[in-house]
């Protein structure tokens, strides 16, 4: 080897060492979240309850006395569907607890917890959805008789449990407070 192919080596091997590249930990998006204020959601339907200010509800259309909670700044939708009882109340908690149990195939756990409202005669269950699971929490609240409403929280992003975690505790507040404060009118 002669002279000029070692220093020309050598700088290759010098400059090509002088960048080092280190990878970068993935990121995750901050949320500046609002302060929780709640308005009266009050319809034609035999429901009112709560919900947060910074949500738009809007009427789905095809159904009626079913509502979208959406949450457009956080890609966020709280599906609300209602539904009477009439001799199907075995079938609406099945549904509810098919519906969450869907899930299960990405999910790494669900906790059902048993919930009631203000009003000592309403119940439920809300789903805790642990994971990268398409909806990370699910609820029906009932009064056993007569009047039965289900809710599902779905992000339009890629289900990613660690980054979506901050959000969905957000919203659990504001579905656990909305449960709280559903009022069935009776007709």
């Amino acid at each position: 080897m002669n002279r000029k192919t070692g220093i020309l080596l050598f700088l290759l091997f010098a400059l090509a060492s002088c960048e080092s590249y280190t990878p970068k930990p993935k990121g995750y998006m901050r949320f500046d979240f609002p302060e929780k204020e709640y308005r009266l959601f009050d319809s034609t339907c035999p429901f009112r309850f709560e919900y947060p200010t910074y949500g738009n509800m809007v009427s789905a259309e095809e159904h009626n006395c079913w509502y979208n909670l959406s949450f457009p700044q956080y890609l966020a939708t709280i599906y609300l569907s209602y539904q009477p009882i009439d001799d199907n109340l075995a079938e609406l908690l099945d549904d509810a607890h098919v519906f969450a149990y869907r899930h299960d195939v990405k999910a790494n756990a669900i906790e059902a917890r048993f919930v009631e409202n203000k009003n000592d005669d309403l119940v439920g269950l809300l789903f805790d959805i642990e994971g990268n699971a398409a909806s990370s929490v699910q609820f029906f609240v009932t009064d056993s008789i007569n009047h039965f409403l289900r809710g599902s929280l779905y992000f339009y992003t890629a289900p990613n449990s660690d980054s979506l975690a901050p959000l969905i505790d957000f919203f659990r507040a504001d579905i656990e407070h909305l449960i709280e404060t559903v009022d069935f009118k009776n007709q």
